[in-house]
């Protein structure tokens, strides 16, 4: 049942994150293996729009796959293993190339919570760059050592921006980075905005721990659940 219930979670992750506009065509999330914590389980290479229960496939840490049962796996999957091998506390990942993101990974523009409902990004999301120690790529992460290093490059923080690429969100919980990911856009959305009116006012560090606090095992969470799901046809 477990298994059959992270399944379904996941298939609703990826309409709801599709709905909201946290990805489109390209993007995935991925769930930890509730039964294996040494696999994860993550779509066949398609729209998540499109994502269905029978496109779920497992995955070694490492990013090889189980069993690909004849399908095409997403070439960032190492993004997911890595994230997933380095913090043990980790069980949901979520990739994604969202354009409201990206101009903070290519300016000096700082990305932090500015509302309450965005306090669970942070104080400040850094961004990591893949030429750092790669030099001249694609710009995509295609094998576990560059995984490796984007997971290394976060430490404890559940969000990095990826220069000029995208973004990664972690969580400990399917359904809080969904919210996390939703809110990390909207945030950036309003931040944007700010910044042609003037100077804006960030989240202090009480604040962020106050708000993140109060969401955490709230019936708030769920009840944006719902609501996203319904949106998004489910």
């Amino acid at each position: 049942m477990k298994l059959k219930e992270s399944i379904a979670d996941l298939v609703t992750a990826n309409h709801i994150l599709a709905y909201e506009g946290v990805v489109d065509a390209f993007g995935h999330v991925s769930v930890r293996h509730p039964l294996n914590p040494e696999s994860f389980l993550l779509s066949r290479s398609c729209a998540p729009e499109l994502v269905q229960s029978e496109d779920i496939l497992e995955f070694h840490l490492d990013g090889t796959p189980v069993d690909l049962k004849g399908f095409s796996p997403y070439a960032e999957r190492f993004i997911h293993g890595a994230a997933y091998e380095k913090n043990p506390n980790i069980h949901a990942v979520i990739h994604n190339h969202a354009e409201d993101l990206i101009p903070f990974s290519i300016t000096k523009a700082k990305l932090g919570a500015c509302c309450h409902v965005a306090s669970s990004i942070g104080k400040e999301v850094r961004t990591w760059d893949i030429n750092d120690h790669f030099g001249d790529t694609n710009l995509l992460v295609l094998n576990i050592e560059q995984g490796r290093d984007l997971a290394n490059f976060m430490g404890n923080e559940n969000i990095a921006l990826m220069r000029g690429h995208g973004c990664i969100v972690t969580g400990a919980d399917l359904k809080e980075t969904v919210r996390t990911a939703i809110y990390l856009l909207v945030n950036a959305r309003i931040l944007t905005k700010a910044m042609q009116m003037g100077e804006p006012k960030f989240l202090t560090d009480g604040e962020i721990e106050r708000a993140t606090s109060r969401k955490q095992g709230s019936i708030g969470g769920e009840r944006a659940w719902e609501y996203w799901k319904k949106r998004s046809g489910l």
